[in-house]
């Protein structure tokens, strides 16, 4: 293992200049910013809103046609208040006007990348060097928080074929050289478990960051098998991906023996909000702003619950202004007991996924699956069931860009995660409907767990 002191001084930023990413000097400016005041940050919010309506106007025709139409001035300053003029865009705007939203010769180049798909609705979209920027400083400050520095050992428990499938001998010197293990979430058996339960604990990492699912899910093999880690330094097991339920906190802090926080984000927006030592979930709001509005469209008082809707202040690639993201959340009327002046975050409504299991026995986050339909032109829309181990059924509501040479590449990839011989069900409909409880659950596995792995997947009782 490399000093932390070498990895977070030499290396880190060094990696981070040759990617043409400002990382260290945006965290540097987000440990200034977030001791502002609380009209202070806004007004810092004001000033890049500024900088990203002016880009859109000149780069993304899409948005110049409507900020036209509202007569918003793209060379003057826009308040908050003038931001609501225009109106709300959801991912079916980004699907269908995607040629005239991006720039692709942004700064540092555009690059494409896609949405999980946990919606049921996968998206391509782009992003840039300043956005990548803004993610990774946004979580180097929520760890500090936790008394984490840059470069401190830190472990994945991970599944995004972005990070698990280039085993180039670059990426593996990389995640080598600032301190990070990358565990397969997509590999669960109860031996790879146990496996990784030895890795953790030679590695003694400062944090361990992963679906909350996945982790619940490795916290319950832990105690059922009464496997004992000595972790002293561990100051944070750190969720993300999905809500974090009480039951799930208490598994993973029993576990390892450390507190837990939450984490809000997405593709499309980024790193979005991080639970603080004082228990509040605190919004990025130096690149984000969000609104919290009910079924009109109309701003929720503090307290209330509304959907999520999100400006990206550094999203010029491909601009995300007044985003609906289909998360429900409720905002706070109070401030950050440690004296930030980030907006509070009461709770995250957002959605929640099954496991599926292989034949062999290996538990995979629902993502596993998620990711292959993701990668396939012409979904729209769709549903995975797992009847049983051998029983896939999918349900796909196809856009105008579907070819029947999609079924063979969705065939293709869930039999690489599931097995050969598994029998696929592939039906093209019109619409999905939702589950008898109103809920939209895009990927469900009908398959027990063993009895040792129940307390991972407890039905939540709101």
């Amino acid at each position: 293992m490399i000093k932390p002191v070498l990895a977070r001084r030499l290396i880190y930023p060094l990696h981070e200049r040759l990617l043409k990413r400002p990382t260290f000097s945006y965290l540097a400016e987000l440990e200034r910013s977030q001791w502002l005041p609380r009209s202070g940050v806004q007004r810092l919010q004001e000033r890049k809103l500024a900088g990203l309506l002016k880009s859109a106007y000149v780069h993304c025709p899409w948005h110049q046609a409507r900020m036209n139409a509202t007569g918003i001035d793209p060379d003057g300053p826009v308040s908050l208040e003038e931001l609501r003029l225009l109106p709300t865009m959801d991912k079916q705007d980004a699907v269908a006007h995607g040629d005239q939203l991006v720039w692709h010769d942004v700064p540092g180049g555009a690059f494409k990348y896609n949405t999980g798909g946990s919606s049921g609705q996968p998206l391509i979209f782009y992003y840039g060097r300043r956005r990548q920027a803004s993610d990774a400083a946004g979580r180097m400050r929520a760890r500090r928080w936790w008394g984490v520095q840059p470069g401190d050992p830190e472990v994945y428990l991970w599944g995004a074929p972005v990070e698990l499938d280039k085993t180039d001998w670059i990426k593996s010197l990389r995640d080598r050289l600032i301190n990070q293990l990358v565990l397969n979430a997509f590999e669960m058996s109860p031996a790879t478990m146990d496996e990784y339960a030895q890795a953790i604990q030679a590695f003694q990492p400062h944090c361990i960051y992963g679906y909350a699912s996945s982790l619940a899910l490795l916290a319950a093999h832990l105690l059922d098998r009464k496997t004992g880690l000595h972790l002293p330094k561990l100051r944070v097991v750190c969720t993300t991906g999905e809500p974090l339920f009480d039951y799930q906190r208490q598994l993973i802090g029993a576990a390892f023996g450390s507190p837990v926080a939450n984490e809000f984000g997405s593709r499309d927006i980024g790193f979005t909000a991080h639970e603080t030592p004082e228990g509040q979930m605190l919004l990025m709001s130096e690149s984000i702003i969000l609104e919290v509005l009910d079924e009109q469209g109309q701003p929720v008082p503090p307290g209330e619950t509304g959907e999520a809707v999100m400006t990206a202040l550094e999203s010029f690639a491909q601009p995300f202004i007044r985003y609906r993201t289909g998360d429900m959340v409720r905002v706070a009327d109070e401030s950050c007991r440690a004296g930030r002046g980030l907006d509070v975050i009461t709770e995250v409504l957002g959605r929640s996924t099954d496991f599926v299991v292989r034949a062999d026995g290996a538990i995979m986050h629902a993502l596993a699956l998620i990711y292959v339909l993701r990668a396939v032109a012409g979904v729209g829309e769709f549903k995975i069931v797992q009847h049983t181990l051998r029983d896939i059924e999918v349900l796909v509501v196809p856009d105008a860009s579907w070819q029947e040479s999609g079924r063979v590449e969705i065939e293709t990839g869930l039999r690489k995660r599931l097995g050969g011989d598994i029998h696929i069900d592939l039906r093209l409909v019109e619409s999905i409907p939702a589950e008898a409880s109103g809920k939209h659950r895009h990927v469900v596995s009908r398959v027990a767990l063993s009895d040792g792995l129940k307390a991972a997947t407890q039905v939540p009782i709101n």
